[in-house]
């Protein structure tokens, strides 16, 4: 691997060696296998409606004065992130800014593009929503690595390796689209692996309603569809109501939060209680703010935006979890265990499904309790 000294200039150090170098994953604009699930809002959004973390964070319960300590993983395909836009967002949110290192899997690294709208908001997203979150509940600035790779199963082993303590994707692909079952069973080992050394694994249910941009009208994503990672799907959440995230309600691939059931990782897990019967494991676990029009206020390049997507819930549960301060694992059977952890979404679909009392392929659980969560886990 190699790392950068956090300036996000590019400037790197030797850490271990590495693997063949991927060359094209520096050019701004590469061949994805995956994709990363932020968007912008449509013209028509209300910037009343958009939401500064902090605030998000108080009205999801977030707890404060934890212990903290977790150290936080992000793993990302392209774009970059610069200290300048790290330090403007915290600032203007009232908070000192996180201690950031790059870390290259294959030698794919942060590369800042030209434009604010690419890939570099999807790095901000992760990198601003995560620290936010556990500055909210720690008052203390987070520790966070950036594992740059272009294989998710890669950069998960490697953050375990480190010692990481929680690990936020934001990046995905229906299930399908991993080209063999093998690939996902690649990607469910490590998670396994991961959960085994203590990581906690966050993953974005995805971003394109119940087809996920597959060929049927019900598939699900991986990495959020592995049993050792803890799908995170999307609400859309104003100051007086909160709904399942769906852009065009009935249609099944439009904006929306991805959900359903799995078809590599089958049967339904026993310890999914209470979630509707299905072939396979049941897709997201847990949910929180994702709609773009009910977005999150950002930084990137130097200009307010605003960007939501799951992509945002994966670092916003992440950045709780790591300020419990303890190496917690595989914590989904607990969580599907204390449902009362959670606020129940009951109004919406993601076109194929509809939300309903207690857990269903929208928005799992429900949205957090922060404070009862804490209770939980600390």
């Amino acid at each position: 691997m190699t790392r950068t000294d956090g300036t996000g200039r590019g400037r790197l150090k030797k850490r271990r060696t590495t693997r063949r170098r991927n060359r094209s994953a520096n050019k701004g604009s590469p061949k994805l296998a995956f994709r990363c699930y932020g968007q912008v809002p449509s013209p028509q959004a209300l910037p009343a409606n958009f939401w500064d973390v902090p605030d998000l964070c108080r009205a999801y319960n977030w707890p404060s004065g934890l212990s903290g300590g977790g150290v936080i993983a992000l793993v990302e395909f392209a774009g970059g992130w610069l200290q300048s836009d790290l330090d403007q967002y915290f600032a203007a949110v009232g908070q000192p800014s996180p201690s950031m290192v790059d870390f290259s899997v294959d030698g794919t690294t942060n590369f800042h593009g030209p434009d604010p709208n690419g890939y570099d908001a999807e790095v901000a997203l992760g990198i601003e929503v995560v620290g936010a979150s556990y500055f909210a509940a720690t008052g203390q600035p987070a520790s966070i690595r950036v594992y740059w790779s272009q294989d998710i199963a890669m950069a998960v082993q490697a953050a375990a390796a480190d010692g990481c303590d929680v690990c936020s994707i934001s990046w995905g692909a229906d299930e399908t689209d991993w080209k063999a079952p093998k690939t996902c069973s690649k990607m469910e080992q490590a998670a396994l692996a991961a959960t085994e050394a203590g990581m906690v694994v966050f993953a974005a249910s995805g971003d394109n309603d119940s087809k996920d941009g597959g060929d049927a009208a019900a598939n699900v994503d991986c990495p959020a569809s592995c049993p050792h990672v803890i799908g995170c799907g999307g609400t859309t959440k104003t100051r007086a109501s909160e709904t399942v995230w769906n852009n065009n309600p009935g249609e099944t691939d439009g904006r929306g939060t991805g959900g359903g059931f799995s078809t590599q990782f089958r049967p339904l897990p026993a310890w999914q209680i209470g979630a509707p019967n299905g072939p396979g494991r049941m897709v997201p676990d847990v949910a929180a703010n994702a709609d773009p029009n009910t977005g999150y206020s950002i930084i990137v390049h130097g200009q307010a935006a605003t960007r939501g997507g799951t992509s945002g819930v994966a670092p916003l549960y992440a950045g709780l979890f790591a300020a419990f301060g303890k190496r917690l694992g595989y914590i989904s059977p607990k969580l599907w265990l204390n449902p009362l952890c959670f606020t129940d979404i009951t109004v919406g679909d993601n076109g194929a499904f509809r939300a309903d009392r207690g857990p269903d392929p929208c928005t799992g659980l429900g949205v957090p309790d922060g404070k009862k969560l804490s209770t939980l886990f600390t």
